[in-house]
């Protein structure tokens, strides 16, 4: 069970990655016309800022996603420095308050995404204002998944090579 349940994980986050860059390459992409646009050819498109920051916000909430699973969400590494007894109960109590966080992004990502399912983006008025809320739910959901796979599997780096 818990190995399938890494590897599904695995999986997952292997397309969130993929899918954090891609929308990072849009987003610089999108940056760059739109300063072409404005500066060269003196015709700002007006869509492309808000797209970007739409792109932005679903950027950050898979690179959350990522940062759940490697382990790197900001704790207190002196507590991790503690004795091998500490460590697991308290890898467990950070797990636990980090789902119960995530749980109420979760809660409130989809009462806000149906509450603004009609409303539309301003410049970009064919697509609706829940799209780019709707990344709190989707990123926390799969932060969710990150943060128990990081529990089964610990992965703290970051502490392993500071000084």
């Amino acid at each position: 069970m818990k190995q399938s349940f890494l590897r599904f994980e695995h999986w997952l986050s292997a397309i969130i990655i993929r899918a954090a860059c891609v929308l990072l390459g849009i987003a610089s992409t999108l940056g760059m016309m739109q300063v072409l646009s404005r500066f060269i050819f003196n015709q700002p498109i007006s869509w492309s800022e808000v797209l970007i920051r739409l792109v932005i916000i679903w950027m950050v909430m898979f690179g959350v996603v990522i940062a759940f699973r490697e382990g790197a969400q900001v704790s207190v590494d002196l507590m991790f420095r503690l004795s091998g007894r500490f460590q697991r109960p308290l890898h467990f109590v950070i797990t636990v308050v980090a789902v119960l966080f995530l749980a109420v992004i979760i809660w409130y990502g989809f009462d806000i995404t149906w509450r603004t399912r009609f409303q539309e983006i301003g410049g970009m008025e064919f697509l609706p204002m829940s799209v780019g809320y709707a990344a709190l739910p989707v990123g926390a959901i799969f932060a969710v998944i990150a943060a128990v796979a990081n529990y089964l599997d610990p992965k703290h780096n970051e502490l392993e090579t500071q000084q």
